[in-house]
């Protein structure tokens, strides 16, 4: 799940970044604190430790004066591990690595899928699933790079703290031509995120922070669908939890990463410098590579 190159990704926490002497209550208004509370919902307790999301819901398509489809079920899974960092500008922080699967599942059987008949074309087409490795966030400091404090939007409503936020996203397509700003095809998508958690979690003697989320995403078609510039989206929705241990996945995750992803039951090293992957970016790979292989070149334009 991203957060902008985010997910689901691109997110997020810790133990204290610097270990207090004594239990306190974090304060959301300071930005040492509210810089905590990220770290803490992203990661867990303490730096180097793996900490697994999982989050399941459902696939819509949605077109212009017609009815939503129910296209797929999923299952998603990341896992992260987050890392404390200075800057002698910035102060202490931390860096977050993970990376993240979502099946896509038959909405009628819950099996994962291998081929999918598109309603919109009638052609059968290879399901290519969400694995993207890596999605890294960048160092989070207490002053950010635009000099201002580090904040986070945290409601509290009777016992629980709430945490939404928005990824907007528009960006070059990197499936498309050179010419994008011209003619279009920019990916356009939104992400949204609403973690919950206890409000008791601020104290810093709480031993782990396992926050509920949920995630909706609104994009474009998935390279994979070979929609051909067809008009319409796709609304994904899903709620999920920090799991206490891998072990917790459903079996089908579970199978699946052993099957085919064996590097998921680990995060990447916190030192990763490799750049983030998006479906698009491991889509263009996968054509390349077949292309390479067969010989074949893209069909020319006229």
């Amino acid at each position: 799940m991203r957060i902008g190159t985010l997910t689901l990704a691109a997110l997020l926490a810790a133990i204290p970044l610097s270990a207090p002497a004594e239990a306190r209550t974090l304060d959301p208004a300071k930005p040492e604190d509210a810089l905590e509370i990220m770290k803490r919902t992203q990661c867990g307790v303490k730096d180097n430790v793996p900490a697994v999301y999982r989050w399941a819901g459902k696939i819509f398509s949605r077109r212009d004066g017609e009815p939503d489809k129910h296209l797929f079920n999923m299952e998603g899974m990341n896992i992260r591990q987050c890392v404390t960092v200075t800057d002698a500008q910035r102060g202490t922080g931390y860096r977050m690595v993970s990376r993240e699967i979502t099946l896509y599942l038959d909405p009628k059987t819950g099996e994962v899928l291998r081929q999918w008949q598109n309603p919109y074309t009638g052609k059968t087409v290879e399901v290519m699933h969400i694995a993207n490795d890596p999605v890294n966030s960048r160092p989070s400091f207490p002053i950010g790079a635009d000099g201002k404090p580090y904040s986070i939007a945290l409601t509290r409503m009777g016992d629980m703290l709430l945490m939404g936020f928005e990824a907007p996203l528009y960006y070059v397509n990197p499936l498309a031509g050179d010419y994008q700003d011209y003619v279009g095809n920019k990916y356009h998508a939104m992400e949204i995120f609403d973690f919950a958690m206890p409000a008791s979690t601020l104290d810093t003697k709480v031993a782990s922070v396992n926050p509920t989320v949920a995630w909706v995403r609104i994009s474009d078609w998935m390279p994979w669908m070979m929609m051909e510039g067809r008009q319409g989206q796709m609304v994904f929705n899903a709620m999920g939890v920090k799991l206490k241990s891998f072990d917790e996945l459903p079996e089908v995750m579970k199978q699946e990463i052993a099957t085919n992803y064996p590097d998921y039951t680990a995060a990447p090293p916190v030192d990763d410098t490799r750049p983030n992957e998006t479906t698009w970016t491991v889509f263009k790979k996968k054509i390349d590579a077949k292309r390479a292989k067969d010989g074949t070149k893209p069909a020319a334009s006229h």
